[in-house]
């Protein structure tokens, strides 16, 4: 097909609706729904979603909390989360938070009010809860908002640092194509685990990282597992594991690092050209700076590696085309900038980047789309005007900024303020899924003097609410979906219709701006329908400014489906800068590789140097508190949902056992404590506990238990000392500190615990069932709907 030929999608009698974790064909009922028939790799849970749609806890009528409905906002009669509430009409409820909305403004001004949102609640370009809920305070005024994610904020700091991009990391990845076929080396710092590759932020039409690591795997490759759990790479990869201990990666890395300088054989023309700090490098890995030698022994006491291992795995790594991949999941700990650094300070000493099969790139698996090659057209999202607010906090400070409002932090290379949050507004995400350390979380929730909350279900989040208002699931509404980091665009038809007077979050925002005098700045004078022709309207201009023709919009929403893969871009990451350094310099003050930064050494950090460096995590296997708590707790993302999304419906169901989430733990470990397979066990720490089943496998590592997220936050008996999360909720347990004063990044995986056999009768999971609510009488309690999900 010629450039300028026109794109003719395929007429189909299906309709498609598209999600996180991939596109399903239906015909307009959720019974017909299946797979999409292009996709050989579909998710594993989605197709059983549908069923629970209308589960008992689901959201029907706007509701609010007891105490705040008699006594106002910022009232002590009672505690978020532990209330009945009130079901009040939509004009009472907007009324409601269109008036609170304007007291706190007036009252206090716009560093009041915190806009909270994680934008994985749709797939689609309109339907974003993030994108509306910013474009809504952008036109009432403004709101304190975070940045960065909780997926990789410390190297979404430290990278533009290093090589000046993110890119490697969230786009712009070399392609699985030019890894397979190409690399004789592939080494996995935290594996490549196919349950993340399941979803992806924008949709994905193609799962393909099954596929393209198989390929690599056929055309010869070595692949080598760096990671305490074997099942970080499927089985079928035929994988060697190197089983290393927690938060460790950094000190394996400098070891490989002092290898390669030590034996002369890493590339000193790549090095010379395209880098800057080599010698603040190597001066470090050498011991002159500190009197300890970065070696091969130095970094097996700490990995638990032998050393023979480090040295022979550097000597393969400088005589292959090698490829470095790190999950994510790894500067998500303590000094979580540092294995990333470290990273690219090993991959510059091999020479091979920006060539086929050789260099770096940080979260292949992480999600779906990670080596997908890049789209050529910009795809549109809604816009959301300037944020009249200026002020922003780190996306995992919430908890710091509610309990120390006016306290002073550091954050990369700037002091700032936490300002004082007197209302919180949260629309898209359970940050009592995604936070950590949750009983802290739950006391820094009471701050605030009054919480909305658009929610599908009764939630965590919805529970520890002032005011939730019910909101359209993505499968009752039409959308526009696109990623970022993939070349397709689709229309999304709706497989149900929402419950009765259920609307869309756009829907809520826009009678809450005609509350508020916005209404037509807000929706600019378009209806639902019409924002859909809009956005797809800028993506077929930006196609025809590159030569591409896409169809009319009636054409687009008959076919569905239009990817544009034979036009995207395939190039090893950084082979612009690699061909010519001096034409196509990086964003960094040098416009080198930072081995070393003089911009982030002028920040004086002892948690965070000039260059890659070891640093003790807080807890880790080599702490002074293993002694108390020996096991090295790690929360993975969950196989059988996206974060905690649908955690009620049936294919998370079917995970758990007698209604719990299992926790992971080797043989070894659980014969030491009396331990058998099935068992309802305790974990704990200093922070919290909770309870989970027994599971024994030797994928992961003695020393190491595995607890995966999404199980809705079930706090029983909170601030007694008998408190415990009934659901195996892993943040119960993490702690909640930044990953450095550079990034304030999460630090959930450096997490120290010990698990016990629980004794007596447990006490039984709730979170699946309504809450209490109290009729208009406000004395009179009715319990919630029987809920057939209750444990």
């Amino acid at each position: 097909m010629s450039k300028h030929q026109k794109e003719r999608p395929e007429p189909s009698s299906s309709r498609l609706i598209g999600s996180h974790w991939g596109f399903y064909e239906h015909q307009g009922s959720p019974e017909t729904l299946r797979p999409l028939a292009q996709d050989d790799d579909p998710a594993a849970f989605a197709a059983g979603l549908i069923a629970d749609r209308l589960a008992p806890s689901r959201i029907l009528k706007p509701a609010v909390r007891r105490s705040f409905l008699e006594h106002g906002p910022g009232t002590a009669k009672g505690r978020r989360g532990a209330e009945p509430f009130v079901e009040v009409s939509w004009d009472e409820a907007l009324d409601l938070v269109a008036s609170e909305i304007t007291r706190v403004r007036e009252t206090y001004g716009s560093k009041a009010i915190f806009s909270g949102s994680y934008g994985w609640s749709s797939a689609g370009r309109f339907h974003h809860a993030q994108s509306q809920l910013k474009r809504f305070f952008n036109m009432v005024g403004g709101s304190v908002r975070s940045v960065q994610t909780y997926s990789y904020a410390a190297g979404e700091v430290v990278l533009p640092h290093v090589i000046g991009t993110t890119e490697s990391m969230t786009t712009g990845h070399t392609p699985w194509s030019l890894i397979a076929g190409h690399a004789e080396l592939i080494v996995m710092f935290g594996g490549t685990p196919l349950r993340n590759a399941q979803v992806n932020s924008g949709g994905i039409v193609h799962h393909t990282a099954r596929s393209a690591l198989l390929a690599c795997r056929d055309a010869g490759a070595r692949l080598i597992n760096v990671t305490p759990v074997r099942d970080d790479t499927a089985d079928e990869l035929g994988a060697e594991w190197m089983a290393l201990r927690p938060c460790t990666d950094t000190a394996l890395l400098l070891a490989l690092a002092h290898t390669l300088i030590a034996s002369d054989r890493y590339d000193k023309a790549f090095v010379e050209r395209y880098t800057i700090g080599f010698e603040q490098v190597q001066a470090y890995l050498a011991g002159e700076t500190d009197g300890i030698v970065k070696d091969a022994e130095w970094a097996s006491a700490i990995t638990g590696l032998a050393a023979d291992a480090i040295r022979g795995l550097a000597t393969q790594m400088s005589s292959r085309k090698t490829f470095l991949m790190m999950a994510w999941s790894l500067q998500r700990a303590d000094h979580g900038e540092q294995p990333y650094w470290a990273l690219v300070t090993l991959a510059a000493l091999l020479g091979g980047i920006g060539l086929p099969g050789q260099g770096f790139g940080f979260g292949y698996a992480s999600v779906g789309s990670i080596g997908q090659p890049s789209s050529v057209v910009r795809w549109p999202s809604l816009p959301q005007g300037r944020n009249p607010e200026r002020e922003i906090i780190p996306v995992a400070r919430i908890a710091d900024m509610l309990l120390s409002p006016g306290r002073e932090y550091e954050y990369n290379g700037a002091k700032r303020t936490y300002p004082n949050i007197k209302f919180i507004y949260w629309a898209g995400g359970n940050p009592f899924h995604h936070h950590q350390d949750l009983n802290r979380l739950t006391e820094a929730w009471q701050r605030p003097e009054t919480v909305v909350v658009h929610e599908h279900w009764w939630n965590p989040l919805a529970r520890h609410a002032d005011i939730v208002l019910p909101a359209s699931t993505f499968l009752e509404r039409d959308d526009v979906v696109a990623s970022g980091r993939d070349s397709f665009i689709a229309y999304s038809s709706r497989v149900a219709e929402a419950p009765q007077h259920v609307p869309t979050d756009h829907e809520i925002l826009r009678r809450l701006a005609a509350r508020l005098g916005a209404e037509e700045a807000f929706t600019e004078g378009l209806t639902e329908a019409q924002w859909l022709e809009r956005l797809y309207g800028e993506a077929r201009n930006d196609a025809a400014g590159r030569g591409i023709e896409l169809p009319g919009i009636a054409d687009f929403r008959a076919a569905g489906l239009i990817d544009l893969v034979e036009h995207a871009t395939s190039r090893p990451f950084l082979a612009p800068f690699r061909a010519d350094p001096q034409a196509h310099p990086l964003r960094t003050p040098s416009g080198l590789i930072e081995l070393f930064s003089s911009r982030i050494a002028s920040f004086g950090y002892a948690d965070c140097p000039g260059h890659a460096a070891w640093l003790e995590p807080a807890e880790w296997l080599g702490a002074k508190s293993a002694e108390h708590f020996p096991l090295h707790l790690l929360s993975c993302q969950p196989h059988d949902k996206l974060h905690s999304q649908w955690d009620h419906a049936a294919p998370s169901r079917k995970t758990k056992h007698c209604g719990r989430q299992p926790v992971r733990i080797h043989p070894r470990d659980a014969a030491a404590r009396g331990l058998a397979e099935g068992d309802l066990a305790k974990i704990s720490n200093d922070r919290g506990a909770c309870l989970a089943i027994v599971a024994l496998t030797e994928a992961v590592m003695p020393g190491v238990v595995q607890l995966a997220t999404g199980a809705w936050f079930d706090p029983w008996k909170s601030g007694t000392p008998e408190a415990l999360e009934l659901n195996g909720n892993p943040n119960v347990l993490t702690p909640d500190h930044g990953t450095s004063r550079l990034s304030q990044g999460p630090s959930p995986n450096a997490c120290l615990v010990e698990i016990t056999r629980f004794s007596g009768e447990a006490p039984q999971v709730r979170v699946y069932q309504p809450p209490e609510f109290v009729a208009d009488g406000r004395g009179i309690i009715t319990k919630g709907k029987k809920n057939e999900f209750a444990a």
